[in-house]
Formats: C-alpha cells, sequence, structure tokens
C-alpha cells in the first residue's frame, strides 16, 4: 500500500480537525512561551503550568470559534462579483466573533475561579477583555478567513493542476495509441507483400512466414497498451520478424547484434525498431543483388540510452535531405511524445558505405522479469 500525499490526506475529514487542533496548540504553546518569558523578565515570574493554562486557554476558545468562521469563510469568499456583500458579512461576524471570544473567556474565568476567596466576577472578566482584546480578536477572525480563502484558492489551483496533467497525459496517450495504430497495418501490409511474392518461389517458406507473422500479429495486439518495453523483448520481437525477412532473402541478408549486456532491461518504446530495419531492408538491402548486412547496436553512455541500426546498402546521395517515410516519420512522433526534447533522432552515413539511423533517449531501467 501506497502512502497518502498530502492532499490525499487532508481529504480525510479526521485529518482536518486533527490539523486544526494542533495548530491552535501550538499557537497556545507559543504564546505560553512568550508569557513566560516576558513575567520573568519584568520580575514578576509565572509558573509555566500558569502561563501555559491561560494561552491554551484563550486559543482553545479561538479554537472552537473558528469552526463558524470558516464555514463563513467558504460560504463568502472575499473575491468574486459578491464581495462588498461578503464583506458586510465579515464586518459584522468579525465584531459578533471578538465579543463572542469575550463572553466565553469571561465565563471560563468566572468559572475557574469559583469556590476561591476572591473570584473573579463575570462581568469584571468581560471588561477587561473588552478593554485589552477586542481589536486582536478581530485581526484573529480576519486571519482566519483569509487563510480560509487562501486554502480554498490553493485547493481548487492544485486539483485543475491535477485535472490538467490527467487530460494531458489521456492525450498523450491517445496520441501514442493513434501512432501505434497507424504502424501495424503498415507493417503487415509490408509483410504480406513479401508472403505473396514467396508463394511463387517457395511455398514451405510462405508457410512459415505465415506462421511468424500469426506470432508477430499476436505480440503486438497483446502489447497494444504497452509503450514503453525491455529491450530484451522488444529484440525478441524483431527477431521474430526477421526470421520472417531471412526467408525472404535468404543468405543475402545478414545480422549483425552489437548489444551490451547492461542494457538489456533498460526501457525503449514498443515497436520502436522493426520500423528501422524495415527501412534498412528495403532502402539498403532490397534493391541490390549483392549481400545486405544490418548492424545493431545498443549501449549506455553518460545516463543515455543509444540505440543504432546500420545498413551497408548506397546511403544518402550527396547533397540530398533524407525524407522519412511512414516508420520514419511515426517513429520520430512517438518519440517526441515520450520524451519530448530528451530525445533525438538522426540519420547519418555509415563508415563502410549505406546509412546509420540513431536514436538518443534517456536511459530508464526495468524491473527484470
Amino acid at each position: 500500500m501506497q502512502p497518502m500525499t498530502g492532499p490525499q490526506l487532508i481529504r480525510k475529514p479526521w485529518s482536518k480537525w486533527i490539523l486544526l487542533f494542533l495548530f491552535w496548540t501550538i499557537l497556545g504553546l507559543a504564546f505560553a512561551g512568550q508569557l513566560y518569558l516576558s513575567r520573568s523578565k519584568i520580575g514578576a515570574p509565572v509558573s509555566w503550568t500558569f502561563a501555559m493554562g491561560r494561552a491554551l486557554a484563550d486559543w482553545y476558545v479561538f479554537a472552537l470559534l473558528s469552526v463558524p468562521a470558516l464555514w463563513l469563510g467558504r460560504r463568502f469568499p472575499a473575491a468574486g462579483p459578491r464581495w462588498p456583500k461578503a464583506l458586510s458579512v465579515h464586518l459584522l461576524t468579525s465584531a459578533a466573533f471578538s465579543l463572542g471570544w469575550m463572553v466565553l473567556r469571561a465565563a471560563f474565568e468566572h468559572w475557574r475561579t469559583r469556590g476561591v476567596e476572591d473570584p473573579v466576577p463575570f462581568s469584571a472578566a468581560f471588561s477587561q477583555a473588552l478593554g485589552a482584546t477586542f481589536f486582536f480578536n478581530l485581526l484573529v477572525y480576519w486571519g482566519i478567513v483569509a487563510g480560509q480563502n487562501a486554502f480554498t484558492y490553493y485547493w481548487k489551483f492544485h486539483e485543475r493542476e491535477l485535472h490538467a496533467a490527467a487530460l494531458e497525459t489521456r492525450l498523450t496517450e491517445a496520441r501514442l495509441q493513434a501512432l501505434q495504430m497507424q504502424l501495424n497495418p503498415h507493417f503487415l501490409f509490408n509483410t504480406l507483400n513479401a508472403i505473396a511474392s514467396l508463394m511463387h518461389k517457395d511455398v514451405d517458406a510462405a508457410d512459415r512466414m505465415i506462421v511468424r507473422l500469426s506470432e508477430l500479429l499476436r505480440y503486438a495486439l497483446d502489447s497494444t497498451n504497452e509503450q514503453e518495453v525491455p529491450l530484451h523483448r522488444e529484440l525478441d520481437f524483431l527477431g521474430r520478424y526477421l526470421d520472417i525477412q531471412r526467408a525472404r532473402f535468404g543468405e543475402r541478408l545478414t545480422v549483425n547484434h552489437q548489444i551490451a549486456d547492461e542494457v538489456l532491461h533498460a526501457r525503449v518504446p514498443n515497436l520502436i525498431l522493426q520500423p528501422l530495419v524495415e527501412n534498412a531492408i528495403e532502402h539498403g538491402i532490397e534493391p541490390h543483388a549483392r549481400p545486405g548486412e544490418i548492424i545493431l547496436r545498443a549501449l549506455r553512455r553518460d545516463g543515455r540510452l543509444i540505440l543504432e541500426v546500420e545498413d551497408n546498402g548506397v546511403g544518402l546521395a550527396k547533397g540530398l535531405q533524407p525524407v522519412d517515410g511512414i516508420g520514419l516519420s511515426n517513429t520520430r512522433a512517438r518519440l517526441q511524445q515520450l520524451y519530448g526534447p530528451e530525445q533525438r533522432l538522426e540519420l547519418k552515413g555509415a563508415s563502410g558505405g549505406g546509412l546509420t539511423v540513431r536514436i538518443d533517449i534517456p536511459f530508464r531501467e526495468s524491473a527484470p522479469q
């Protein structure tokens, strides 16, 4: 079970009462310390028990009266088109709040001194409180209302942020889903074309390709909702796809894996390598009769994951900029959605001819399965 966050905890009704009690208790203890030290400094010391009892009695009365004050703060917010009415209400209720505190405090003081030799009359306690605390009580009321309004606006702002983040997440997921659904028919169309061409040459090989294709489609459908998978799963899917292509090209196709063991559990976008390999086969190997080689690289460098797909085809014509097809444009869009500015996809000429496609994304490791 995950621990609750601060906003989740505040949503609990009991937690609000506990927080209010702690708030007023801390204020009471702070004023108790001030009373104790100030009386000691002027040469009229009091005990800590006396100071704490006096201060807590004062602030617990404020705590009791804060309940209707908080309700009024919510009922009549200071901002908005009804602020004149709210101001009038709070001016009247702040005076009532102050008088209410003095009545309760005087009643408590009268009750506390009952039975002693010189009890404090209610009228005397009230008169003393009226002269000493009336305006201070007003400030306390307005502080409560201001705090209530500030917390309300913060909470609404926080809720709007959460709502906006949730909408953005759902929008991103929908875009990624659309991109992945666009990729699957493209892959299926190309593979069926390969099977159709092979049917006239080698029926058994075509039959094996159909079996492999069914496995690939099952995997693609089962992982539709996964936007990132461990690299070893992506390589397993790619291996099944390459089995289909080997049946098609035979010895003309060689695949060289240069994969560091430390990156096998790195998280990569689902089905990210297949369109790059398909692009390498279509443009780097298929147009030529000579043997073709594809090199797959994966390594970790400075907290980044580097993925490369290199072919030994003719590469880019000098002076021409590469044009992204469906596979590459889809890959760019998915990387942008998943990683934003933290990703790069680059095309460059390979050292021995051909083309290298490099993906550079943050290294994030999946839990071993």
